[in-house]
């Protein structure tokens, strides 16, 4: 029986994920298709212009984490792009937010639907809809995501057996295919993927349910007009302020990482 607290919280509160959960495996079944049958081209896309970048969060040794998504901040990819006016100077000839409408139309009709479902009914409750890969090997250092106006859930699509697990506070958690784990990632957190072979989950981002609408709201706006101007590429997910106080280190147990967080410029 999993132990929910303030940062590992029920997800059966939040029924407007009931619908991205029934439908896991076929959202599952979208990404493996896309894996396996789109273009070079497609991929590189895929990853360049819809995966959020960040220069805050760093991983131990080679293996590294891979994202790229449909939605961000309320708003498919292609809305995205036009709202914010990106540019990709490697795509400098081409129309990028009809391409990835494309992609998006092409490759994931069913996670689109499920989203714009869950949306239209809950009052834009999702913001962030991204697949998150983790690579064999991979160990993140001890981070935040400084995001008080929002949860994070993770619905598990591809987990293998194995120490593939999230450390938060005092806790170590395990993703598990089909279900959801929400976190609040104000809380300082660092995932690894000890096995050999590749863990993907859906991250939902989503606002906070026992705060004002209006407030998280405007809070989302403040927030990420800012990261934006730290790094557009960060599609208003990630920012300078995601950091781990030195203090955290200690007071959660988890100071071992301290060490190494410090030789990667912590």
């Amino acid at each position: 029986m999993a132990q929910f607290n303030e940062y590992h919280l029920d997800p059966k509160q939040f029924s407007f994920l009931n619908l991205l959960q029934e439908n896991w495996q076929a959202i599952r079944d979208e990404f493996i298709s896309f894996r396996q049958n789109a273009s070079p081209e497609e991929i590189e896309l895929a990853f360049n212009v819809m995966g959020p970048k960040s220069k805050t969060i760093k991983t131990k040794g080679k293996s590294k984490y891979s994202a790229f998504g449909v939605l961000f901040q309320g708003m498919f990819i292609e809305q995205y792009i036009q709202a914010h006016h990106l540019t990709y100077p490697q795509y400098e000839l081409q129309n990028v937010s009809e391409k990835v409408l494309e992609l998006r139309n092409h490759y994931f009709p069913k996670l689109a639907t499920a989203i714009a479902q869950t949306n239209a009914l809950h009052e834009n409750v999702l913001r962030n809809v991204y697949f998150g890969t983790f690579l064999p090997g991979l160990d993140v250092k001890l981070h935040v995501n400084y995001n008080p106006h929002m949860n994070r859930g993770y619905l598990g699509l591809i987990v293998p057996e194995g120490d593939i697990a999230m450390k938060i506070c005092h806790d170590k958690l395990y993703w598990h295919e089909g279900e959801f784990m929400v976190l609040d990632h104000s809380y300082p957190h660092c995932p690894h993927n000890y096995t050999d072979y590749e863990r993907t989950v859906l991250v939902v981002d989503f606002f906070k349910t026992d705060q004002p609408r209006e407030d998280v709201a405007r809070f989302e706006q403040e927030l990420v007009k800012q990261r934006m101007e730290e790094d557009p590429y960060s599609l208003g997910v990630f920012g300078k302020n995601d950091k781990a106080k030195p203090e955290d280190f200690v007071l959660y147990g988890l100071s071992h990482q301290l060490e190494w967080d410090k030789g990667l410029g912590a």
